[in-house]
């Protein structure tokens, strides 16, 4: 069937294209940046204002921690949801819709007076941050030539991480100012100008410059109940394993698995239904097209990104209890020594953007790696009486791993996969790191419990101890290793000269 022709007007792609010229392309890209830093910070600055929350609502820590659990959960689903948004509403009205979304949510939730609604309104913001996320992947790798697809991922990554290291201690100053309200009004001033650009830049068509089909096929709502079930049961199930309640986590990643069975059997279902139709079919199109694992290097880039999230998510989790609880740093230390870290990520990210133009996708992934596990292995050297400038280093090492990682990854799982497949391609990968990144808090923070009970100590009691070192030295050896696992599947990122075909349901 042939695409629909763009719809006339000022506003489609050809356009606006006309009308801006060369430039065009960037202006496009950084419009939907400047979005997507908001809804990262809201993902990570919010964290700061937990403890005031939990005093002020009188809660436990438990329950005052769903402020950023139901946020993770909520954008981690809402990822599926990109392709089907941007094919039935077209670039600009979803863009919009989740600005408007995201901002609404910081609104409420700063204005709130009870938990419930401070609850939703952060699940309202990360269903936004779920759904544009996976946006500007799709337009790097549609609108940019091949030899510019690096550089643009390169400014857009040095965009991006500037938001969550930036972000927490700003948030501080702003908690200590203004009290814990004003983190949620932080995104407000990110939504506006987003939504200004948009309404300038952001096409009102669909992926590829085709007009968007409000009558296109229907959500697949089994899938996304599916999808959501399973990675609630998930999360949930490691926290209360976690929190030492193994029948009920049991229970709860027995339900996940089925969850996860269901959805691929159902994916496959509907993906059959419609070849056999040949498309002409009224019923729901997948979420997740597993003709994309039919490419090698895209199925290796998803093993790849589940196993840098949990790295990278644990890590966030891991280094500030290493460095607070274990060598008994103020918390004004540990922001002082992983702000350098977050600057040097920020510039390697735009270095390697431009390397990865001329480089191949598979070394500078595997480079990455390398580079991250290096830093979580030399921290088995550190101890209450090393310098605080070794410290820096090591955390710097990682950093630069990270900033190798980041805009070579999606490149390299990307490049090959047939050109219809690149908004779903880049919706999966997101959403294999968000669920990476959620496990691996939780799988930190059951590693280092273990290790802290089979050592006879607990985070619990202020002093440190040997003992208390050595089982953060044990930690830090496993998440290593993960990340040097990673590197057998970053090689298999390499092209052939042949691109594999994609496999037949």
């Amino acid at each position: 069937m042939a695409e629909p022709l763009p719809p006339p007007g000022p506003s489609s792609l050809d356009a606006l294209r006309q009308r801006h010229g060369p430039r065009y392309r960037w202006l496009l890209l950084l419009s939907v940046m400047i979005g997507t830093m908001a809804s990262i910070m809201s993902s990570t600055i919010v964290n700061v204002a937990i403890p005031d929350m939990s005093q002020h609502f009188a809660l436990g820590q438990e329950r005052a921690q769903w402020v950023s659990s139901g946020f993770m959960a909520a954008m981690t689903v809402s990822m599926l949801t990109t392709p089907w948004l941007l094919g039935r509403y077209g670039y600009r009205r979803t863009y919009l819709i989740c600005m408007w979304l995201l901002l609404l949510g910081g609104v409420a939730g700063g204005i709130s007076g009870v938990y419930p609604l401070v609850l939703a309104a952060r699940v309202c913001e990360g269903l936004a941050a779920g759904v544009v996320q996976p946006i500007p992947a799709i337009i790097i790798l549609r609108a940019f030539d091949r030899n510019e697809q690096g550089r643009a991922s390169g400014l857009f990554g040095m965009g991006v991480v500037l938001a969550p290291a930036l972000g927490p201690s700003l948030g501080g100053v702003l908690v200590d100012w203004f009290g814990w309200r004003s983190i949620f009004f932080m995104v407000a001033p990110f939504c506006v100008v987003s939504m200004w650009l948009a309404y300038k830049f952001v096409p009102i068509t669909a992926p590829g410059g085709v007009a968007a089909d409000r009558g296109g096929a229907p959500l697949d709502w089994i899938g996304l109940l599916l999808a959501t079930a399973g990675t609630l049961s998930l999360l949930n199930g490691l926290v209360h394993l976690h929190d030492g309640a193994p029948l009920l986590a049991g229970g709860l990643l027995v339900i996940a698995t089925l969850s996860c069975a269901g959805f691929v059997w159902w994916e496959r279902r509907i993906a059959r239904a419609g070849n056999t139709t040949g498309g002409a079919t009224r019923g729901a199109a997948p979420l997740m097209s597993f003709d994309l694992f039919g490419y090698r290097q895209f199925a290796m880039g998803t093993v790849v990104a589940f196993i840098y999230g949990t790295a990278l998510f644990g890590s966030t989790y891991l280094l500030p209890v290493f460095m607070q609880r274990g060598l008994v740093l103020s918390p004004s230390y540990v922001g002082t020594i992983l702000l350098p870290a977050g600057f040097i990520l920020a510039g390697t990210i735009a270095l390697v953007g431009r390397l990865a133009d001329h480089q191949p996708a598979h070394r500078l992934v595997s480079i990455g790696l390398l580079l991250l596990a290096s830093s979580f292995a030399l921290m088995v050297t550190v101890n209450t009486t090393t310098s605080l400038f070794v410290l820096v280093a090591w955390a710097i090492i990682g950093r630069i791993g990270l900033g190798f990682i980041l805009p070579s990854l999606n490149l390299g799982s990307m490049r090959g996969v047939d050109r219809a497949l690149i908004p779903q391609g880049a919706s999966v990968i997101n959403f294999m790191r968000m669920l990476g990144g959620a496990i691996g808090v939780s799988l930190c923070g059951i590693l280092l419990e273990w290790r802290l009970a089979a050592h006879g100590d607990s985070l619990t009691t202020l002093a440190t101890s040997s003992a208390r070192l050595d089982a953060f030295d044990e930690v830090f050896c496993v998440v290593a290793g993960i990340c040097a696992v990673a590197i057998i599947a970053a090689w298999q990122l390499r092209e052939r000269a042949t691109p594999a075909p994609p496999s037949a349901d």
